[in-house]
């Protein structure tokens, strides 16, 4: 089943090579969507793809790179309609 996640990664996130990190398991996985840093200190990915393949990165992502310290992951299920995406890319900034 395909679905669509927004998932919003706390802890030491930022500058450990999360987002880089992030983009190689999503490919891998197959996933699409997008990941970026939030002003916050937050790291923000939407990932669209099979719902176990979702659940994969989830549960990489409590683990992360090396130099990351993962606190909390929210997850929000999202409308899959709304969210079409060609590939998987990391955005620089949040007004990318």
């Amino acid at each position: 089943m395909m679905q669509a996640v927004k998932l919003i990664i706390s802890g030491k996130v930022q500058k450990v090579g999360y987002r880089n990190w992030f983009k190689v398991q999503a490919v891998a996985l197959g996933l699409k969507g997008y990941v970026q840093n939030l002003p916050t200190g937050q790291v923000e990915a939407v990932v669209v793809g099979d719902a176990g393949k979702i659940q994969e990165i989830i549960s990489r992502s409590q683990k992360g790179p090396i130099h990351a310290d993962i606190t909390d992951i929210q997850q929000l299920e999202l409308n899959l309609a709304e969210y079409q995406f060609e590939d998987f890319q990391i955005k620089r900034e949040v007004n990318d």
